[in-house]
C-alpha cells in the first residue's frame, strides 16, 4: 500500500516492509500502532488474532524475517504482533498465517493440524501454525522437545494440547507423532481402534518449497543501515544506526525511551494517554548488538535479544568445563522459565536490566555472578559499573543519568573453587505486573583453595520488596567458615530474620519458605560437588533436592470402538470426522466476529467501568472525553430507550442496571461507554471520563458474607434419615472445612459484538454469544422494541464455556444502545483485562462438613453446609446451587445425610455458569472427603471408594434412577487395569521412600454427572433443513458452534438420515431469523437437542421423498429431489424436538427426571512435586469415559482431553485474587495462569468405553462437553497424596485439608518441614494485600 496523506511532511521516512512476499510502503504510518493492528485494520489480514494484548497468549504470533548484513544470514523468528510496534519491523519481512498456505494449497503444518484434530474453536490455531512455521524455517526436523518448547507461548483453552503436539511431532526426524498406537497394532480387543489419524497420509514436508526471502531486503542494505524517524500525533519513533547518533539523541531528548521488544514499556505506558512520547530503537547499532567471548567472561550488547544471548551461552556451556560454565548454564535454565519463545525473540538483555524490576528473573543471577555494565553518554563518555544494589537505586530505578544509555553487560565465567546456581518457581504465571511478588535467587560461593572454607558468598533475591536485594550480613558472617550444617542453620536463620518481605503481593509465608528452600537447594548442590574432596557425606534422601522436575515429551493413546462392519462407507456416524471448518481455521480464513470487514461510518465502543466495588455514583463528567477529536458521543443510562434494569425480565433481581446510574455493585461494572472513530480513540476517551463516588463497604468473600448474613434466599436443603443418630453409631467422625476457588472462562476470543441499525427500528446484531434468544430478548427490552425486530447471528465463537451466555447479552445490549444513539454501526471487542472484570467467574465454594464412617471405611452419615459466592446479583446462582446439590454425592451411597446450600451476596461480578456449572465444586468436595475417610481409617482411598459405590437399583440423592450405573463399574475396572494402578502404587511408594524432597502421588476417582437442562422449558430444539434442486442441503439449527463440533455432528446426523455424503450438506450460520426461541448452547445438550431436531426434519423430508424413491428405486438422490420438486413437494422442513426432562423445583426429590441420562467416567493421575518449592509435574493421566456409542470419536476424545485440562487449570493452577477494595488483580495471561503445553500429562491416555449404547441419546450417543472436566479432581488428590508422604516424613499423620486450587504456594506450605515450622505468618496476614473470594 502507499499513501500520500497530509502528515507526510512530519515523517523523515516511509515505512517499508514485505508482508507475505508483497512490498508495502506507507508514507504516513502511525508509530502508535502495533504490528497486529496494522495487519488487521490496514492490510485486512485478519488471520492473526487479538487474544490478550499483552503478548501472553500467542494468538497474534507472526514470523519476522530479516537479513543480518553483519552475519550474512537470514534470520527467522516468531513474534507477538500485538506487542511489536509497527515501526520496529521497518526493513523486515512479515509472514502471517495467510502467507503460509491457503485452503486451496495447504502447508504441511496446516494439513497435519487439521487431520490430527489439533483444533476446536480455532481462535488460537493461526498463532500455533506460525510458531511451528518459524521453528521449521530454522530447523526442518526439530526434536519433539523443541516442538513443545516452541509452543510454550501459545495458549489453547479447548484442545488440551495433546492433538496439537501429536500432529506436529510428525515433523521430527523419525516422523513419530508420539502415539504408540499409530506405530503398531493395538494388542487387545479387535473391535477397538487406536489413534485418530494415520501419519503416512500426510504430505511430506519439503523445505525447499518455502517462499524465498525478498531479494530487495537481502541486496539493499540501506533499509537497515539508514537512520529513520516516524512522527505521529502523540509518538515519535527513531531508529539511529550509530552509537554517536544514539548518544546525541539522548542528550537532546533525555526522557526518550529505548525500546527492544516493547514488553515492559507497553505496561509502563498503559493509561498514560497524555503528552508526546519519543521511542528510540537501538537494534541497528553495532556496539549494542554484538556478542564478545573473552578469556574470563562474555560481553553482550544491550540490544542482544535473549534468544541470541541464550544461543551464545549454550555454545559456551558446551565448550567449557562444567564447573567453569555454571553461571552460563544457570542463566540458560532461567531462560527456559523466562516468558516464552516469542518474548525472548524480541526482548533485549539491556531492556530487561533497565526495567530494574524487583521481579526480574535474570538480574539476581547477574548480580550474584558479579556482572558489570558499560554505560555511555555524549558528555560523560563511557564508564563501567558493577551490576549490584548500587546500580538499582529503588523501585524500577537505576543509577543511570537521563542522558546515559546502557551499552553492554559483561558476565564472568565461573572461577575455580566457585559454585553458582539460580532458582525460580516454574509453576507460576509469567510475571509482568507489579502486583505479584514471587521470590527468585542467584547464589554464588567461593572457597579457599582446596578446602570447604568460605572465601566469599553472594546471595541475591528478587521478589522480596521494591528492588533486588543482596544480603551483606550473610556475606560477612559466612567468610572463613566451613561449609557444613552449622553454617546452613545460621544462614537459614538470617534469611528468616534479615530479609524483610514487603506485603506487596502477599504470600509472605510462602516467599519466606522459598528463601530458605533455595538456599538449602544451593547448599545441597555445593555439598554434593564437594563430596569428591573428602567433605562430610550428604544424606541419600537429600539428593532429591538437587534436581528440578522435568516434563517428558508428550505421548498418549486414544482408543475407541470401531464402526460395525456392515455400516455403509458414506455413513459418517461413529467415525473420527474432522471439524467442518478445520481447513478455514488452519489457514486463518475462518471469520470470527471481529474479523468481519467494517462498513462505511462504522464506529467503535469502549466501556467506562466502575473503579469501586460498592459505592454510590455522585456524578459522571464526560466533558473532557467528548471533546477529544474523533469522539462521537458518550452513551449511558439516559440514552436507554427501553428498560435499564438488568436482567430486564426479572423484577425480583433488579438491583443491578445495564448502565449503573445510582450505585455500583462491583469493580468493573458498566457505567457508560464512549463511541469513537477508532478503538484507540474510544479507549483513550473512556479513561478521561471522571466519576465521583461515595464509597460503601464492600463484601467480597464467603466468610465475610456469612459474618454479616449477606445471603440470598431461598436456601435449599436435602435430608435423608437421621444423621445425628448415625454419627453416634459411627467409629469415626470427621469434621472439616474445604474451600475451592473461582475460575475465569478465559475463552480465547473475548466478548465481541457488532450492531448495525436497519430500517424500521430493526437491529442486526452479530455477536460472539452462546444464548441467542436471551441476547435477542434482552436487547429488544433495552431498546424498547419487539423481539422480531432484533436479529442475532454468528458463524462461530472463539470459545465460550458458559461465559458467553448472560454476559454476552450485556455487552450486546450496551452496544445496541450505542448504535441506536449514534445511528451508525458500532462494534466492540473487550480488552482481555476488561473482559475479566466485566464477566463473572465460576462460583467460589466453601463446604463445612461432618462425616461419620465405620472403621472399615463404610460411610454412615454426612452433614454438609455448602456456600456459593454468587456475586452482586443472584443471576443463575440458584440453578448452580441445584446442580451442585444434585452431584454432591457423586457415585457414593450415603445412608443418612443433611446437605444445605446457601448463595452469598457479595460485591464481585455476578458469577456465571462455567463448564460443569456447579458440579465440579461438589465433586471436589465429596472426593476430598473420601480421601480424608481413607486416611482416618488407614485404608487405601480406592478401596474406600469402591465399598461406597452406588449399587444397581439404588436411587441417587435426587431420588433418580441410574439404569446404567454398571457403566461406571466398567469404567472403574478398565481404568484400574489400563493405568496399571496397583503396580504404579508400589512404584510411587518405592520412589517416596528414597526421596525426601521430591514426592509422587497417585489418585483415581469416579464420575457420575447429569447431562442436560434441569429446567423443563429449556429442553427443546429446532432445526430447518432445505434441499435444493441440485441435491445440496442447507442445514440450520438453534445451536452455536464454539469449538465443540456441534455443526460437524449435526451434519453427520443429517448425512445418516438422508443417506447422502456429508460433503453435500452445508451449515452457514446460526441466526434468530431462521430458528426462533432457541435454548442456550450449554449443559452438554447441544447435540441431543439440536441433533434430534435435525433428525426429525430430515426424517420428514425422507418421508416426502419416499414415494419417488419407490417409483424409481435405481435412481439417484438428485433424481428423487428433482422428481419431488416437479411434483410440487416441499423440499424444506422444520424439525422440533423436546423431551420430558425437568425438575419440579418445589419438590426436586419427587422422582421426576432431571437429566437426559448420566455420564460416567474414571480418571487416574500421577504427579511429582518438589516439596521445597511447591512445583509439580503431571506425569500421567488415564481416562476411561462412557460416551455411549460415540457419534464422532475424534470430537469426543477432544472434548475429554480439553475438558480435563481445563479442569486441571481449575483445580490446580488458576487462582483469582482480588484487592481488599474489590479489584480483580489476576487479569490476563501474565497474571492468571491457564494451563499451557508444558502442563499437560506427559502420558495422556483416553479410552471410550466399548459397548455402552445410551437408549436416550441421539443414535445411542452421550454428550461429553462438561463431564470430563470433573476427572481433573484426580490431579488435585494426587498432589494431596504426594503431600501426605512428605508430611509422613515430618512425623505428621492424620487427614488434613488441602484447598483448591493446588497452587505452588499451597503445595509448598502443606509440605510442612523444619523451614515452614519456623515461619509464623498466618493466612490472615497475607490477605491484608489480597483476598480470595
Amino acid at each position: 500500500m502507499s499513501s500520500n496523506n497530509s502528515n507526510t511532511e512530519n515523517n523523515d521516512n516511509s515505512l517499508v516492509i514485505f508482508v507475505n512476499g508483497k512490498k508495502v510502503i506507507d508514507n504516513d504510518v502511525d508509530p502508535e500502532l502495533s504490528l497486529l493492528s496494522y495487519l488487521r485494520r490496514k492490510l485486512r489480514l485478519t488471520g492473526s488474532k487479538l487474544g490478550c494484548g499483552e503478548g501472553g497468549c500467542g494468538a497474534c504470533t507472526v514470523m519476522l524475517s530479516r537479513y543480518d548484513h553483519r552475519q550474512k544470514k537470514i534470520l527467522h523468528y516468531s513474534a507477538n504482533a500485538c506487542f511489536t510496534p509497527i515501526c520496529a519491523v521497518h526493513g523486515m519481512a512479515v509472514t502471517t498465517v495467510e502467507g503460509v498456505g491457503t485452503s486451496n494449497k495447504l502447508h504441511p503444518i496446516q494439513e497435519r493440524l487439521a487431520k490430527a484434530h489439533g483444533l476446536q474453536c480455532g481462535f488460537c490455531t493461526p498463532g500455533i501454525v506460525m510458531s511451528m512455521y518459524a521453528l521449521l524455517r530454522n530447523n526442518p526436523q526439530p526434536t519433539a522437545r523443541r516442538i513443545e518448547e516452541s509452543l510454550v507461548g501459545n495458549l489453547c483453552r479447548c484442545t488440551g494440547y495433546r492433538p496439537i503436539i501429536e500432529g506436529l511431532n510428525t515433523f521430527t526426524e523419525n516422523g513419530c507423532c508420539g502415539n504408540p498406537s499409530a506405530c503398531k497394532k493395538f494388542e487387545g480387543d479387535e473391535d477397538m481402534i487406536c489413534g485418530l489419524f494415520t501419519p503416512s497420509d500426510f504430505t511430506p514436508y519439503d523445505p525447499s518449497q518455502e517462499p524465498i526471502f525478498p531479494p530487495e531486503l537481502q541486496l539493499n542494505e540501506e533499509l537497515q543501515s539508514t537512520s529513520v524517524r516516524f512522527v505521529g500525533k502523540s509518538m515519535t519513533w527513531i531508529r539511529p544506526v550509530t552509537l554517536k547518533e544514539l548518544l546525541q539523541l539522548k542528550a537532546e531528548i533525555p526522557d526518550a525511551k529505548l525500546v527492544v521488544g516493547n514488553a515492559e514499556l507497553k505496561f509502563e505506558l498503559m493509561g498514560k494517554d497524555t503528552g508526546h512520547h519519543t521511542l528510540i530503537s537501538p537494534l541497528q547499532i553495532p556496539e549494542l548488538s554484538c556478542i564478545n567471548v573473552n578469556d574470563d567472561s562474555m560481553t553482550f550488547g544491550s540490544s542482544v535479544t535473549l534468544t541470541s544471548m541464550g544461543e551464545a551461552l549454550r555454545k559456551q556451556v558446551e565448550e567449557l568445563p562444567r564447573l567453569n560454565g555454571q553461571v552460563y548454564s544457570s542463566l540458560l535454565d532461567m531462560f527456559e522459565m523466562f516468558g516464552d519463545v516469542q518474548l525472548r525473540n524480541m526482548s533485549g538483555i539491556g531492556s530487561h536490566i533497565m526495567t530494574a524490576s524487583p521481579l526480574s528473573d535474570l538480574i539476581p543471577l547477574l548480580m550474584a555472578a558479579g556482572s558489570t555494565v558499560t554505560i555511555a553518554s555524549l558528555q560523560g563518555g563511557s564508564r563501567t559499573v558493577a551490576l549490584d544494589t548500587n546500580f538499582i537505586t529503588g523501585y524500577r530505578k537505576t543509577c543511570l543519568k537521563p542522558d546515559e544509555v546502557l551499552v553492554s553487560v559483561t558476565v564472568p565465567k565461573t572461577k575455580e573453587n566457585e559454585y553458582f546456581s539460580g532458582y525460580k518457581v516454574k509453576n507460576q504465571a509469567h510475571r509482568r505486573d507489579y502486583t505479584v511478588a514471587m521470590v527468585n535467587a542467584g547464589c554464588k560461593v567461593e572457597f579457599e583453595h582446596g578446602s570447604n572454607v568460605v572465601k566469599d558468598m553472594v546471595l541475591s533475591f528478587g521478589g522480596t520488596g521494591p528492588s533486588i536485594v543482596v544480603v551483606p550480613k550473610i556475606t560477612d558472617k559466612s567468610k572463613g567458615r566451613k561449609w557444613d550444617e552449622n553454617l546452613l542453620k545460621d544462614i537459614l536463620q538470617m534469611l528468616r530474620d534479615d530479609v524483610p518481605l514487603s506485603a506487596q503481593g502477599g504470600m509472605i509465608e510462602y516467599r519466606r519458605a522459598l528463601l530458605q528452600s533455595y538456599f538449602f537447594k544451593f547448599y545441597t548442590k555445593v555439598q554434593s560437588e564437594l563430596l569428591g574432596k573428602q567433605t562430610p557425606s550428604l544424606a541419600d534422601t537429600d539428593n532429591s533436592a538437587l534436581s528440578t522436575i522435568q516434563k517428558e515429551v508428550t505421548t498418549g493413546t486414544q482408543l475407541f470402538q470401531a464402526t460395525p462392519a456392515d455400516q455403509p462407507a458414506n455413513d459418517p456416524i461413529g467415525r473420527p470426522v474432522g471439524n467442518l471448518s478445520n481447513i478455514q481455521i488452519v489457514t486463518g480464513e475462518a471469520v470470527f466476529c471481529e474479523d468481519i470487514p467494517p462498513i462505511p461510518d462504522e464506529l467503535h465502543l469502549a466501556l467506562v467501568l466502575s473503579r469501586r466495588a460498592h459505592a454510590k455514583i455522585i456524578s459522571v463528567d464526560t466533558s473532557a472525553a467528548t471533546s477529544l477529536d474523533g469522539v462521537h458521543c458518550y452513551v449511558g443510562q439516559a440514552d436507554v430507550p427501553g428498560t435499564n434494569s438488568w436482567p430486564p425480565q426479572d423484577p425480583t433481581d433488579n438491583e443491578k442496571e445495564l448502565f449503573a446510574s445510582k450505585k455500583v455493585l462491583h469493580f468493573g461494572q458498566i457505567i457508560g461507554g464512549i463511541v469513537a472513530e477508532s478503538p484507540e480513540i474510544a479507549h483513550k476517551a473512556a479513561k478521561m471520563v471522571k466519576v465521583v463516588y461515595e464509597d460503601l463497604k464492600p463484601v467480597l468473600t464467603i466468610k465475610e458474607a456469612i459474618a454479616c448474613q449477606s445471603l440470598y434466599d431461598p436456601p435449599m436443603c436435602l435430608e435423608e434419615g437421621s444423621p445425628g443418630e448415625e454419627f453416634g453409631k459411627s467409629d469415626h467422625v470427621i469434621e472439616g472445612e474445604f474451600y475451592i476457588g473461582a475460575q475465569s472462562h478465559f475463552y480465547m476470543e473475548t466478548q465481541a459484538c457488532l450492531v448495525r441499525p436497519q430500517e424500521l427500528d430493526e437491529m442486526l446484531i452479530i455477536a460472539s454469544a452462546q444464548d441467542f434468544f436471551d441476547l435477542q430478548k434482552h436487547a429488544a427490552e433495552v431498546l424498547g422494541i419487539s423481539y422480531n425486530k432484533v436479529t442475532v447471528k454468528t458463524r462461530r465463537l472463539g470459545g465460550g464455556f458458559g461465559g458467553k451466555e448472560g454476559s454476552a447479552a450485556i455487552v450486546a445490549a450496551v452496544c445496541a444502545v450505542a448504535a441506536r444513539k449514534a445511528g451508525k454501526p458500532v462494534r466492540i471487542m473487550l480488552e482481555r483485562d476488561k473482559d475479566m472484570q466485566v464477566v463473572g467467574t465460576r462460583h467460589t465454594a466453601m463446604a463445612k462438613y461432618k462425616v461419620g464412617c465405620s472403621k472399615d471405611g463404610h460411610l454412615k452419615a454426612m452433614e454438609l453446609e455448602l456456600y456459593l459466592n454468587a456475586g452482586c446479583t443472584k443471576g443463575i446462582s440458584m440453578f448452580m446451587m441445584i446442580q451442585a446439590l444434585s452431584s454432591q454425592h457423586n457415585v457414593y451411597k450415603i445412608p443418612a445425610y443433611k446437605v444445605c446450600a446457601r448463595m452469598c451476596k457479595t460485591n464481585i461480578a455476578c458469577c456465571q455458569a462455567m463448564r460443569g456449572a456447579g458440579t465440579p465444586q461438589a465433586h471436589a468436595i465429596i472426593d476430598s472427603i473420601m480421601d480424608n475417610v481413607a486416611r482416618k481409617c488407614q485404608i487405601t482411598p480406592e478401596k474406600v471408594r469402591e465399598m461406597n459405590f452406588y449399587k444397581e437399583g439404588d436411587l441417587d440423592n435426587f431420588c433418580q434412577e441410574m439404569p446404567d450405573i454398571s457403566n461406571m463399574y466398567r469404567c472403574w475396572n478398565e481404568c484400574m487395569q489400563r493405568s496399571n494402578y496397583y503396580q504404579r502404587r508400589e512404584e510411587v511408594e518405592a520412589f517416596n521412600r528414597t526421596n525426601r524432597w521430591k514426592k509422587r502421588g497417585l489418585a483415581i476417582i469416579p464420575l457420575k454427572r447429569i447431562v442436560g437442562f434441569q429446567l423443563r422449558f429449556l429442553n427443546q430444539g429446532s432445526a430447518l433443513v432445505h434441499i435444493y434442486t441440485d441435491g445440496s442441503v442447507l442445514l440450520t439449527h438453534g445451536g452455536v458452534e464454539m469449538g465443540q463440533g456441534l455443526h460437524t455432528k449435526t451434519v453427520q446426523i443429517a448425512s445418516r438420515v438422508l443417506c447422502i455424503p456429508p460433503e453435500r450438506i452445508h451449515i452457514n450460520e446460526t441466526s434468530t431469523d431462521k430458528i426462533p426461541n432457541a435454548s442456550t448452547t450449554s449443559a452438554s445438550s447441544g447435540t441431543d437437542l439440536n441433533g434430534n431436531a435435525v433428525r426429525v426434519a430430515c426424517e420428514i423430508l425422507m418421508e416426502r421423498l419416499e414415494p419417488f424413491m419407490k417409483q424409481n428405486p435405481n435412481g439417484s438422490w438428485n433424481d428423487w429431489v428433482q422428481a419431488a420438486y416437479f411434483n410440487r413437494v416441499s423440499l424444506s422442513a422444520s424439525g422440533y424436538f423436546c423431551n420430558s426432562v425437568g425438575l419440579d423445583l418445589e419438590n426436586i426429590r419427587n422422582g421426576n427426571k432431571g437429566q437426559y441420562y448420566f455420564s460416567y467416567g474414571v480418571g487416574c493421575s500421577e504427579v511429582e512435586i518438589d516439596c521445597l518449592t511447591g512445583e509439580h509435574q503431571l506425569k500421567r493421566t488415564d481416562i476411561v469415559m462412557d460416551a455411549g456409542t460415540s457419534l464422532n470419536p475424534a470430537l469426543d476424545i477432544g472434548q475429554i482431553e480439553g475438558g480435563f485440562v481445563q479442569g486441571y487449570g481449575y483445580f490446580v493452577t488458576e487462582e483469582l485474587r482480588y484487592s481488599k477494595k474489590g479489584e480483580l488483580l489476576t487479569r490476563g495471561p501474565g497474571m492468571y495462569r491457564i494451563p499451557g503445553v508444558s502442563d499437560i500429562p506427559s502420558q495422556f491416555n483416553v479410552t471410550l468405553l466399548k459397548g455402552a449404547p445410551c437408549k436416550d441419546g441421539i443414535f445411542s450417543a452421550k454428550g461429553l462437553g462438561e463431564p470430563p472436566l470433573h476427572l481433573a479432581v484426580s490431579v488435585l488428590l494426587a498432589i494431596k497424596d504426594a503431600i501426605t508422604y512428605a508430611r509422613d516424613d515430618h512425623g505428621l499423620s492424620g487427614h488434613f485439608e488441602f484447598n483448591s486450587p493446588a497452587t505452588s504456594e499451597r503445595i509448598r506450605l502443606a509440605c510442612t518441614d523444619d523451614f515452614t515450622d519456623k515461619n509464623q505468618t498466618s493466612e490472615e496476614t497475607e490477605e491484608e494485600f489480597f483476598v480470595r473470594p
